[in-house]
């Protein structure tokens, strides 16, 4: 027995109870009356659990099964349409669309004509079909085919009025050979988009630099004092190579006011760098008029023969300075220069034994031409 018949049980019994005592309290029941009335409020009470007992237990009545409603059968005719061409929004990129058109035949007016519903609901599937796709891009034919299955899908009237059609199924593809021509387009412009941002940028920059920064020396030591606001001391020490850069962009001079700051450029004939007048005053030592050579290096000072030695590339401290001695006096003598020998053996020690070296190596003075 389950709580809810108990409540009820007990419901029912107290409710019988007082229903007696109002009643045995106004009709003056004899004394004898009321263990009677308790009596036959038991009873009640045993009757009304016995009777939701049994309810509670099976229904009273028997169930009836519910009918078993028939499954739908779509009985609409059908026809199968494959590789349709449709256009897409670029040119000669189709779509190929295959689907199954369902139709309904409406009813005919008097005296109407007879009718091809199989190819007036074709008719009017393609006409849908082909006003969505042809706004669509080749290169999305999944999402327009997912589309066309939304905008096909109910059953619609056809202009003529005679049947309403509707398509199933509906696929939607490009060919292969197509994919890969869009595949290369594709990636030849993201190439082209690439590049253009590259040149707008590169443009952008030199614009930057030449209308900006390097448009004279000032704006280019103001935009190098900038990018380094804590080198004071290295920024005027670059103003001369500001001022060259800022007169090479604009194909321009040195300004007067930085020509003091812009170092002259190397001797193109220097090899050494040593500057233009110190060269030519070595070259000089070396190329001199015929006649003038004894004069010459018999003036000599030491400081002059060690700027030709240095043009040599020769350090007073060199080992191969004395061999290099040796090879001058040598030649010296070759050509009678005496003086110079003599001036050479005496900036370098040496002594007669150059004579007898130069006796062994076979190098003396050229005999006398004949009479």
């Amino acid at each position: 027995m389950s709580s809810g018949q108990k409540t009820m049980t007990l419901f029912v019994t107290v409710i019988l109870g007082l229903i007696f005592v109002i009643m045995g309290l106004s009709a003056n029941w004899p004394l004898w009356a009321w263990p009677t009335t308790a009596a036959i409020l038991l009873v009640i009470a045993a009757v009304t659990h016995n009777v939701l007992s049994r309810g509670a237990d099976g229904p009273a009545f028997p169930s009836v099964p519910e009918p078993t409603p028939e499954p739908f059968i779509d009985k609409r005719p059908e026809r199968h349409v494959t590789h349709v061409s449709l256009p897409s929004a670029a040119p000669d990129y189709d779509f190929s669309f295959s689907a199954t058109v369902t139709w309904t035949e409406m009813e005919a007016p008097e005296g109407a004509p007879a009718i091809d519903a199989g190819g007036l609901a074709v008719d009017a599937v393609l006409q849908r079909a082909r006003v969505l796709t042809e706004r669509q891009q080749p290169t999305h034919s999944t999402f327009v085919q997912h589309l066309l299955n939304g905008a096909l899908g109910t059953m619609r009237l056809d202009p003529s009025g005679r049947v309403v059609a509707m398509a199933q199924n509906v696929s939607l593809s490009l060919s292969e050979v197509d994919r890969e021509r869009l595949f290369k387009l594709s990636n030849v412009r993201k190439d082209e988009d690439v590049w253009e941002h590259e040149r707008n940028y590169e443009r952008s920059k030199r614009a930057y630099l030449g209308d900006d920064v390097l448009k004279d020396t000032g704006s280019a030591v103001v935009w190098w004092l900038s990018r380094n606001d804590e080198q004071v001391e290295a920024t005027v020490d670059r103003i001369g190579l500001l001022a060259r850069l800022s007169a090479a962009a604009n194909n321009a001079t040195v300004a007067p006011p930085f020509e003091h700051l812009v170092p002259p450029p190397a001797f193109a004939g220097d090899p050494l760098g040593l500057g233009e007048q110190q060269f030519m005053s070595r070259q000089q030592d070396i190329s001199m008029p015929p006649g003038d050579d004894a004069g010459h290096f018999a003036s000599a000072d030491a400081g002059s023969l060690d700027a030709f030695l240095e043009w040599f590339g020769f350090s007073p401290d060199d080992p191969e300075v004395e061999i290099f001695a040796e090879r001058l006096i040598k030649l010296a003598h070759v050509h009678g220069k005496d003086d110079v020998v003599e001036d050479l053996r005496r900036r370098f020690g040496r002594g007669d034994r150059d004579d007898a070296d130069d006796t062994d190596n076979g190098m003396s003075a050229p005999p006398d031409p004949p009479a």
